[in-house]
C-alpha cells in the first residue's frame, strides 16, 4: 500500500505526476515535470480537493502505471515509425567507426555511396525492430512495486528511465537480437554489407574489417529508446495539462 510511503499531500503529487505523464503534448519534449510536481506538492496541503482525498491508493497506483504505459508507448511509436532513427540527428545510427577506413578506400574508386546505403539500412532495421519493445515495457510497468514508485518519486531526475533500464536492458537486448537479425535481412542490410565488403576486398592490400552489425544495431537501438524515455521524463516533470482519460478524471476530478 502507498500509505506506507505517502500522506495525502504525497498522493496529490503522484496524482499530478500521473496527469502530466499521460497527457503531455506530442511535441512537448523538453519540459521539467518534477519542478511542477514540487510546486504542486508544496501547495497541496492548502488546495487538495475532496475528490482527490477520497481516492484509494490502488487508484493512484493504477493511474501512475497508466501514465508510464502511455509515455513508453509514445516513445516506441515515435522511434518505430519511418525515419524514427534515420532522420533524427539525436539517435541516427552511424556506421561503426571501423568503417571509416572502408569508406576512405571505396571513395578512391567512386563507391563510397555504398556505405551510405548500408547506413540507411541499419537505421531502417532499428525502426522495424523497435515496436517489439512495447510489450517488454508493459510487462515492467505491470510488475512495478510500491518500492519502485517510492524510488521514482524520491530519486533523481531520470529515476523512471533508470527504472526501465535496470529492469529491461538484458531482456530487451535478448528480445531485440533475433528481431534485428530478421529486420536486417528484410531491409537489405545484410546484402548491402556483403556488397560493400565484396567491393572493398577487390582493392589490393586493404586491412581486414569485420563487424557484428546485428549487435551494433541492438545496442544503438536501445540507446535511442532510453534517450527518448529520458526526454519524456524530463518533459513530464514540468507541465500539468488537461485530464482526458477516465482514470485521470477520477484521480483529479473533471474540470
Amino acid at each position: 500500500m502507498l500509505k506506507s510511503i505517502a500522506n495525502q499531500s504525497l498522493k496529490g503529487f503522484i496524482a499530478a505526476l500521473v496527469g502530466v505523464l499521460v497527457l503531455m503534448p506530442q511535441s512537448g519534449l523538453g519540459i521539467d515535470w518534477f519542478k511542477a510536481g514540487k510546486d504542486l506538492l508544496q501547495g497541496s496541503a492548502q488546495s487538495e480537493s475532496p475528490s482527490l482525498s477520497a481516492l484509494t491508493d490502488s487508484e493512484i497506483g493504477a493511474g501512475l502505471k497508466e501514465a508510464l504505459r502511455v509515455g513508453s508507448e509514445r516513445v516506441v511509436g515515435q522511434l518505430g515509425a519511418l525515419d524514427g532513427f534515420n532522420a533524427d540527428p539525436q539517435i541516427h545510427i552511424p556506421l561503426p567507426d571501423k568503417f571509416s577506413k572502408v569508406r576512405s578506400i571505396l571513395g578512391t574508386i567512386g563507391q563510397a555511396g555504398m556505405l551510405d546505403d548500408l547506413e540507411l539500412k541499419l537505421n531502417r532495421a532499428a525502426e522495424q525492430a523497435t515496436p517489439q519493445a512495447k510489450q517488454l515495457f508493459f510487462d515492467s510497468i505491470k510488475d512495478m512495486s510500491v518500492d519502485d514508485v517510492q524510488k521514482i518519486y524520491s530519486g533523481p531526475e531520470d529515476a523512471a528511465t533508470r527504472y526501465f533500464q535496470g529492469k529491461m536492458t538484458p531482456q530487451l537486448a535478448a528480445a531485440m537480437e533475433p528481431i534485428v537479425a530478421d529486420s536486417m535481412a528484410q531491409v537489405g542490410a545484410i546484402q548491402a554489407y556483403d556488397a560493400v565488403m565484396g567491393q572493398y576486398q577487390t582493392v589490393p592490400f586493404v586491412p581486414d574489417v569485420k563487424a557484428d552489425l546485428n549487435a551494433y544495431v541492438v545496442e544503438k537501438g536501445m540507446d535511442g529508446i532510453f534517450f527518448y524515455l529520458a526526454k519524456e521524463e524530463a518533459a513530464i516533470r514540468q507541465n500539468p495539462v488537461k485530464r482526458t482519460t477516465e482514470i485521470l478524471q477520477k484521480v483529479f476530478g473533471a474540470k
